[in-house]
């Protein structure tokens, strides 16, 4: 693969800016941002008339493409990475979901062993969502394995991964919840509280003991009501959390999603796929956790009409949120990587730089994917465009 690139005259955006120029890749790393470089390259982009975004970080995705992070096998986290730079993905949390303890440990086991390629979204850690949340709020995690939150398994947990567990979706409100939040927090694993019932003086509680992220909002979490904002109600209004969406408009209607970003701003926002393994294929039933899930133009559900998860890509999910709120692009920039970047205090990430690594998406106009760029590697060209 390539290992020079030089993509000149392009609108590169980050989070708080937005200029024209070129951009020299090197060795999977931005070398050399500048005015008519002169510099040889082994490949050469016009980027006239087109944007230069930093790729994107999907914290919540399951599966893709026909594979799940839940095989636990080192074929469909390659099959998830190499399908999801397609969608301008150059990284990801793969994401666990509630099964028995073994299943989860072999999960864990798998992306400890997993090396990224050059030719694919590379691996950035793991969220675990589930077991820890609430029976009241399971959506399509089955609520048979269920379980309170428990350090002691955490850690061995944690042990197993290699220390790649990076964020866990909790309920707080749970037997030993609170307990399990505020310590690992001081671990600094992001808490992104989620399929729970609590009240938003529990949720109050859970910020101040470090929880800093809601779990697709909206989304199977105590509902707002004007005597009991719920988790939806303080969530919103908490300046602490950081919440991801689900821009699919199946999963939330559309002046949903507006409000949200009107209420945190996009600083507040990260844009999530939550996809399952149908994401990329054709409609039909698939698995996830041992349920069958039909897919159709209305989405993934299970049998009993409960959203189960998502096949939105995260290409479609930025046109979504641009077109419901006019947002600019490089509010765009911070819900689709900037935030994420910050959440997971990646300093090499989510922004283009000198120094920074290599990840990056050239886009139209109308933001459709022209090409992904992975660690300075061309790894997906939209030969239509």
């Amino acid at each position: 693969m390539e290992k020079t690139i030089l993509i000149s005259n392009v609108t590169i955006v980050n989070h708080d800016q937005k200029f024209v120029s070129d951009l020299f890749l090197k060795n999977g790393k931005i070398e050399k941002i500048g005015i008519n470089l002169s510099i040889q390259a082994d490949v050469q982009i016009n980027g006239t008339s087109s944007f230069l975004l930093p790729g994107f970080i999907d914290m919540h995705i399951h599966g893709s493409a026909g594979f799940d992070t839940m095989d636990g096998t080192e074929e469909s986290l390659r099959g998830m990475a190499r399908s999801l730079v397609k969608e301008g993905t150059t990284s990801f949390l793969p994401t666990t979901m509630t099964q028995t303890t073994k299943g989860i440990e072999a999960a864990l086991a798998n992306i400890n062993r997993f090396e990224s390629k050059e030719d694919e979204a590379e691996v950035l850690g793991i969220h675990l969502e589930g077991p820890y949340i609430s029976k009241k709020r399971v959506g399509a995690q089955p609520i048979e394995h269920i379980l309170d939150p428990s350090l002691e398994q955490f850690n061995l947990w944690q042990q197993l991964s290699g220390n790649c567990i990076k964020q866990v979706t909790v309920a707080p409100e749970v037997t030993n919840g609170f307990e399990f939040v505020e310590t690992i927090c001081r671990q600094g694993i992001i808490v992104s509280i989620g399929h729970s019932d609590a009240t938003s003086e529990e949720v109050e509680k859970a910020i101040k003991l470090g929880a800093n992220q809601a779990t697709h909002l909206f989304n199977q979490m105590r509902p707002f009501h004007h005597r009991e904002p719920g988790v939806v109600g303080s969530v919103l209004m908490a300046e602490e959390i950081r919440t991801e969406i689900i821009a699919d408009f199946l999963h939330s209607h559309p002046n949903a999603v507006k409000m949200a970003y009107r209420l945190k701003s996009a600083t507040g926002i990260i844009l999530i796929t939550d996809a399952m393994r149908a994401k990329g294929l054709s409609n039909g039933d698939y698995d996830l956790g041992g349920q069958t899930v039909q897919v159709t133009e209305q989405g993934a559900h299970l049998s009993n009409g409960a959203l189960a998860g998502s096949i939105l890509k995260m290409d479609q999910a930025v046109r979504n949120i641009r077109d419901v709120t006019d947002c600019t692009l490089q509010e765009l920039v911070a819900m689709s990587s900037a935030n994420a970047a910050k959440q997971l205090k990646l300093t090499h990430k989510g922004y283009i730089a000198e120094g920074y690594d290599a990840d990056v998406v050239l886009l139209t106009k109308d933001l459709h994917i022209l090409k992904t760029i992975c660690r300075g590697n061309i790894v997906f060209e939209n030969k239509d465009s």
